[in-house]
């Protein structure tokens, strides 16, 4: 813990300071900002400005030009407002984050969670997800909310971030120690209510899962339900939307109240469903600069027997869950 406590050094004080000065700014200033970063990033550095064209292009091939232009460019809007409001929670009171956060229905986690058992949250990389920690604002006693994370390559930036995903009553849960959590969560007779960024590309493997995901094929994460599976437990989507800048309405479906009770992928087929419906509904608050589809699936003559059969098997069984 003391070598953690130190990661970041010099550089992370700097970040720091710097971040701060910036929270401390009104919300009518750092809009301001964000105006003038937009400029900066999507006119001239044009940050990752073809990769956002082929990935609108490929997920919405019926719209005009002009419609993903349209996108394209409140896409990058939206990406200044969102750095603004997350270097801003590190100032946010608790009233302030409860009237621009809103959780629509958290009984539905209550009832999930009533008799100490844990919950998974899935959600995609939309709207503001560095906001969603608040959710603790909102979690009855004996609920500790928490989400998985990556450690970042900088060691200052990883500490900044850390600082501002563990405010308002939340945890942050490094990727590896998901499991350790969980069950340490059950022998304290805790419930834990953790949450996966489930839409990243995930490595190849043995076990991957292909699906269709935004018109093309893609590599999905299957780890939340692999863990699911394992515990036995209830997960949940959160259905994120803009209201205006600044202002979010968070909403709860469950996916399903026992992972255990369902076919291999069900849970990550019907996510990603979820996820889709969500990106769909708005586009330009997905993060589309992120390069989600660089891995391509073999053809079908490659496929094995057995990822085709349990790829079908998950399709059939959802249109009848579905019709149901």
């Amino acid at each position: 813990m003391e070598k953690d406590s130190k990661k970041g050094g010099l550089g992370y004080r700097m970040l720091y300071g710097l971040a701060t000065m910036h929270a401390l700014l009104p919300f009518r200033v750092l809009f301001a900002l964000s105006d003038f970063l937009f400029v900066l990033v999507y006119h001239l550095a044009r940050y990752r400005r073809k990769l956002v064209q082929k990935n609108l292009r490929n997920a919405f091939p019926d719209k005009s030009d002009r419609e993903r232009k349209k996108i394209e460019r409140e896409f990058y809007r939206h990406l200044c407002d969102y750095f603004v409001e997350t270097i801003k929670t590190l100032r946010l009171s608790e009233e302030e984050m409860r009237k621009r956060m809103k959780f629509e229905n958290p009984e539905i986690i209550n009832r999930l969670t009533k008799h100490g058992s844990s919950c998974l949250l899935c959600l995609g990389h939309y709207a503001n997800w560095e906001w969603v920690p608040s959710i603790g604002l909102h979690m009855p006693p004996g609920v500790v909310p928490g989400l998985i994370y990556k450690q970042l390559h900088s060691d200052a930036f990883d500490r900044l971030f850390l600082k501002i995903r563990s405010r308002f009553n939340s945890v942050t849960i490094e990727k590896r120690r998901t499991y350790r959590t969980l069950i340490r969560a059950r022998d304290e007779g805790t419930s834990a209510l953790v949450g996966f960024l489930s839409d990243q590309r995930p490595p190849k493997h043995v076990t991957e899962y292909w699906t269709t995901f935004l018109n093309q094929d893609t590599l999905m994460e299957t780890g939340m339900e692999r863990i699911a599976q394992s515990f036995g437990l209830p997960v949940v989507y959160l259905d994120i939307k803009k209201v205006k800048r600044g202002h979010y309405v968070a909403r709860f479906f469950v996916i399903t109240p026992d992972a255990s009770q369902e076919p291999q992928f069900m849970v990550t087929e019907r996510y990603t469903r979820r996820l889709e419906e969500t990106v769909k509904e708005d586009p330009a608050y997905y993060l589309w600069t992120h390069n989600r589809w660089k891995f391509k699936k073999e053809s079908k003559d490659d496929e094995s027997p057995k990822d085709s059969d349990s790829n079908r098997g998950v399709l059939h069984a959802l249109k009848e869950s579905i019709h149901d």
